[in-house]
This record gives structure tokens, sequence and C-alpha cells, in this order.
């Protein structure tokens, strides 16, 4: 049968301007409702997070068409007694050509997406970046199987449109599992978001690829192949086999949490000694050089002033491991700091970059604790912040530590008195004559801290 003709006779093209003005509805209605598209171009760009983006809303419904029209047409080449004719050519090749169109339909609703956002975006793909859609693709392939099979089963009229209802209500449903949790990662629509340097693993698409076709392989297997043929009666069992070994795969990941592999972004660096990294496509790297300068003269300060300061050997941007879980620590030679997230402020103002490099760089010769315990003396805070806030005032990052500060001192009942005698002790070493005092009150401050942090309790170190 030539192209044309099975264009002409396929339910795909007459239902076209029906799913093409829905994808095109829903993405520039949905897709910009939160992001609006100055926003979404500004950054940080991230292909594999794009990809995954476009996609969301359109996989249960690529699904859910395909099954339909295949439906449609199974029923149709019944109705036709397309199978009685001489088998001049295989089942397998006559099912495939006509279910093309409704294969490409569920295609074209997960391509036209992707395509206009890197368009809008102006990313180029990579491989890895199109795994989702490759996954989703295979998935339509299986689905397609499945309503091909069904449109013999039933009537079309009734097999077409209850089967895509169902198909798109079962695979758009699974988000609200979390007990079990396995329907969400086996349904063929990925619910873990990718970070801005993240990709897919290939077990978090091959997984629901895999479940969706098996059963699509058994159901081919069966109504297509010769009963002699021992594969045949084993397709069932081994489709079970594989759907069971998927839903186990699945029920070990978290919600939201299929397996992502991380720092894959390209970086730009500059300088020595710190080395300094920033995203690619963060948005902001054409500051990079000036973020370069800005972290230097910080560290510059701070020594002057008599902190004592270890010199990174490179600094990089928290941006490239966005997902905290996912970054590794900083250490005394490595600093992740949050510098695309500082540099692209709309008001220009890299106080926050400072911020960051005091908050490195300003060490104890003791350990705090890490929250605030009731009932627990917290003494310490005003010597500690007082000492940092006098480095902060060497570097100019008084204004975001204050404010990080002072929603910290909100736990406290005597907040407002803490912020005060922070801002009193700081003011006095700061007045003091001489370089030598200052740095000497600074010292000073960071030993009576230490003298003042709770014993932990017993049993505890």
């Amino acid at each position: 049968m030539r192209t044309r003709a099975i264009l002409r006779t396929s339910a795909a093209l007459w239902t076209a301007p029906v799913w093409v003005g829905i994808v095109v509805f829903y993405f520039f209605h949905a897709l910009h409702l939160t992001r609006p598209y100055a926003e979404l171009v500004d950054g940080p760009l991230w292909a594999p997070q794009q990809v995954h983006v476009a996609l969301l809303y359109f996989y249960a419904f690529s699904y859910a068409i395909a099954c339909g029209l295949a439906a449609w047409d199974g029923g149709r080449l019944k109705r036709d007694r397309v199978w009685e004719l001489a088998p001049g050519r295989s089942r397998y090749r006559v099912a495939a050509v006509a279910l093309a169109p409704s294969v490409a339909a569920g295609w074209l609703i997960l391509l036209l997406p992707v395509a206009m956002r890197l368009v809008e975006t102006r990313l180029v793909p990579t491989p890895a970046s199109l795994l989702p859609l490759a996954m989703g693709m295979g998935i339509v392939c299986a689905y397609a199987v499945v309503g091909c099979a069904l449109g013999h089963i039933a009537p079309p009229l009734i097999a077409a449109p209850l089967s895509a209802v169902a198909v798109f209500y079962a695979v758009a449903k699974t988000g609200a599992y979390s007990d079990p949790v396995w329907p969400r990662h086996v349904s063929g629509q990925l619910d873990t978001s990718a970070a801005f340097g993240e990709q897919f693993s290939a077990s978090a698409v091959l997984v629901p690829f895999l479940f969706a076709a098996a059963p699509a392989l058994a159901v081919a297997a069966w109504w297509a192949g010769d009963g002699r043929r021992p594969w045949r009666t084993a397709a069932p069992p081994a489709a079970l086999a594989v759907m069971a070994l998927c839903v186990r795969i699945a029920s070990d990941w978290p919600v939201a949490g299929a397996p992502v592999t991380a720092g894959h972004a390209p970086a730009r660096c500059t300088g020595s000694a710190p080395r300094v990294c920033m995203a690619k496509t963060g948005g902001a790297v054409e500051d990079l050089d000036t973020v370069g300068r800005e972290i230097a003269t910080s560290l510059r300060r701070l020594e002057a002033a008599g902190v004592d300061v270890t010199v990174p050997t490179t600094v990089t941007d928290s941006l490239l491991y966005e997902r905290e879980l996912t970054r590794p620590p900083s250490t005394g030679a490595t600093w992740w700091l949050p510098l695309t997230a500082e540099a692209d402020r709309p008001d220009g103002d890299l106080a926050g970059i400072r911020h960051a490099v005091l908050l490195h760089s300003v060490s104890f010769p003791c350990a705090f604790p890490t929250a605030l315990v009731p009932g627990a003396s917290a003494d310490w805070i005003v010597n500690h912040d007082a000492a940092v806030l006098w480095a902060a005032y060497e570097v100019g990052a008084q204004k975001p530590y204050l404010a990080w500060r002072t929603a910290e001192y909100g736990q406290l009942a005597n907040g407002g008195e803490v912020l005060a005698k922070v801002r009193e002790r700081a003011a006095k070493g700061r007045a003091l004559p001489t370089a030598g005092q200052r740095t000497a009150w600074f010292e000073q401050e960071q030993a009576k801290a230490c003298r003042l942090v709770p014993e932990p309790p017993a049993g505890r170190s």
C-alpha cells in the first residue's frame, strides 16, 4: 500500500488537528505558566533538563493517542478481512505498515514540544539529553502494538476511545503514588526532575521501556505467531518475568528519585590560585573575569586584616552540581560557591560572592552546634557572630551576612537583643586604632566563642 493511501485511510490524519492543537496549546500555556519566556532564556539552561520539562506534559498523551489510533486501525484491518487474504506478506509487516501513522502521531506529540523547547532556548541537544525522548518513542511503539490487538478483540468504536482514556489515566495517575512507589517509575512518565548538570541514567529510562515493551512483544508473538512455535507459548511468562524484574528494581528507588548522574555540565575557568570555574550555560559566564577578581580581592583583604586564610586551588560554581546531595563537599583545596546565582543578580551586586568567600575563609579553633538546641546555652553566638561580622566588614559582605544571621536569630526569644549585641561588639573591634589591635581583638573573640560552646550531652561527641 502506498504511503499516500495509508495516510488517507488512517485515523491519525483526520484527528491530527485535535492532537496537534492540544500539543501547541499546552506547550505555550502550561510550560510557560510558572516561568515566562524572558526568565526562561535568561538561564540557567541545560539541555537534559529542558528536554525533560518539555516532555513532562506529553508522555501520557502520546501513549494514549498511539494506543487509541492503533486500536482503530487494528479494528479496520479485521473489518476489511485483511488476514483472510493470501499471505503475500507476513502478518508483522502488514501490521507494521498499518500502524505506522499511529506510531508517527505518538512520536510527533513527543518530538514537537522538544523541538520547540530547544529552538526557543537555543540549546544543542546531546545524545544523553535525548534519552527520555527515545524512551517515550519506544513506549509509543509498545502501546501501538497493544492497541492494535485490542482493535481485533473489541469493536473499534469501543476499543479506540476506551483504550486511549484508560492509558492516559493509568499513566498520568502514577504521579500520585507513594506506596507502592514503583508505578511512578515504570509508567513511562519520568517524575524525577533533572537538575542542572544532571542526566538520566540508563536504568532510569530502560526500566519503564522494558516494562512496556515486554507485554507488547508477548502480545505480538501470541497474535501474529504460529502456534507450533515454542516462543509463542514462552512469550507471556517471559514478559511477566521482565515486568517483575522492572518492578523489583524500581521498588528500591525513592519517590521522584530515579537514578541520575551529576556533574556533566561544561565549565569555563580563569585565573590561578585560585582558579575560578563557572557553568558555561548558566547565564552569567560572561562575568567570569569579574567574579574571579572579586574572589581574589576578597581573599587578599581578609589576609591583610589578619584572618588566617587557606587560599584554595579551585573555586567552582555550585550550579555545576545544582542538587546539593550530589555535590562533592568543599575542601581546603576546592570550594563550591554559588557563583552563577550571585553573579546573575538583577542589581549586579557581588556582595553574595564576597559573603560566600567569607564563610569559607573564617574558621575557628573549635566546632559549634549546627542547630540551636532548646535549653542549651547559645551565649557563644554573640562572640562568634561578632568576629565574623567584623571580617564581613573587611570585605564588604556585611549586608548579606546580617540578613542571614537576623533570620537565624528568629529562633531565639531575645533575637533582637542578640543582633544589637553582635553589632555593638563588631563595632568595638572595628574602632580599635591599629591593624594589630583589630586582629588581636578578632582572635580574642574567636577564643571567647569557643570557651562558651556548651559541652555535648553525655554519650555524644
